[in-house]
């Protein structure tokens, strides 16, 4: 293989960067030419491609977001349109593919490597719900992000005699309310996965109270609903007085933490590997310390587990 192309898609994640440095090295080293894809699969359709040297993934590994931009595309979904762009791939006798992305960018890998074009895929996303992987790149950054925001709210809750209600992302997933929340000393935390009841958050605030304490942290994923609306029903309901958070895209952005930096390297420079080694259509992540990969297309149709351990324990903690 001679000349491979990564792009980055779907929302940015910290290490997105790390990752595209890794691709773009490894391949160099090894005597491959790399080209960068500008703007996700929108760029691809649009022949949006530049060849990268060395120099042009330079002092990137600690920036957050991606140098090569990213887009949704419901375009791209068309089966013309991923002609398309495998024709503007081969025009320039690119070989092979590397996306890294969330689930919608497997999903245009998968489609990409059922028409032929070889394609590795790399996790990348905060929300930490992709299978085939403990972690996925950014996720640590952003669960960190997270972490000193509560951190800092949970002084103004202590000096106010105040509840506050945080809302994370993660319409689907709620690793980063579940994980934060337990980093924290959440009271509660709130997640897509599992259903609340109302009175059960209001009885732990109040009993609480009762011994005494007098500022409490509610740890919400927005996929559960909006904090205003939770604020919202909790006055309504029982007259208790609240504030709201919303981390909103702050979460996204940052340096990448170290772990995100080596994640993203590993997995980026074993993309590289399986494309020369003649492998297409893999999705690449880290279990047990380990790198693996996984058939694309089983991946997508698997269902990211909730870590029941991680969730058993907050849920005895916050007593």
């Amino acid at each position: 293989m001679k000349k491979i192309a990564v792009l980055t898609s779907g929302g940015d994640s910290p290490g997105m960067n790390a990752a595209v440095r890794a691709v773009v090295r490894k391949g160099i080293h090894d005597g491959i030419e790399v080209y960068g894809i500008y703007q996700g699969y929108a760029g691809l359709m649009e022949g949006n491609i530049k060849k990268l040297e060395l120099g042009s993934v330079g002092d990137i590994i600690h920036r957050g977001g991606t140098i090569l931009y990213t887009a949704r595309s419901e375009e791209f979904k068309k089966d013309e349109s991923q002609h398309k762009a495998i024709k503007n791939l081969r025009d320039l006798g690119i070989e092979g593919l590397v996306v890294i992305g969330g689930d919608g960018s497997y999903r245009g890998a998968a489609k990409l490597t059922e028409k032929g074009f070889p394609c590795i895929g790399l996790p990348g996303t905060i929300d930490n719900d992709i299978p085939g992987t403990d972690y996925t790149i950014g996720f640590d950054t952003a669960l960190n992000t997270v972490i000193e925001s509560i951190d800092k709210i949970r002084d103004t809750a202590t000096s106010h005699d105040r509840t506050f209600i945080i809302e994370v992302m993660g319409r689907h997933a709620g690793d980063i309310a579940l994980f934060a929340g337990l980093s924290v000393g959440a009271e509660t935390i709130l997640i897509p996965e599992r259903q609340y009841e109302l009175d059960s958050v209001v009885k732990k605030l109040n009993k609480g109270i009762e011994r005494g304490k007098k500022h409490s942290i509610i740890v919400l994923a927005e996929g559960v609903c909006s904090a205003n609306e939770l604020a919202q029903k909790m006055k309504e309901k029982y007259s208790l007085e609240t504030r709201i958070s919303v981390l909103g895209h702050m979460q996204r952005g940052g340096s990448p933490t170290g772990f995100d930096r080596v994640l993203a390297s590993r997995l980026g420079a074993r993309a590289v590997e399986l494309l020369q080694e003649g492998k297409s259509g893999r999705a690449i992540g880290m279990q047990k310390q380990q790198i693996v990969d996984h058939d694309i297309i089983e991946i997508l149709k698997q269902k990211d587990p909730l870590p029941e351990g991680v969730y058993k324990l907050s849920q005895e903690l916050s007593i």
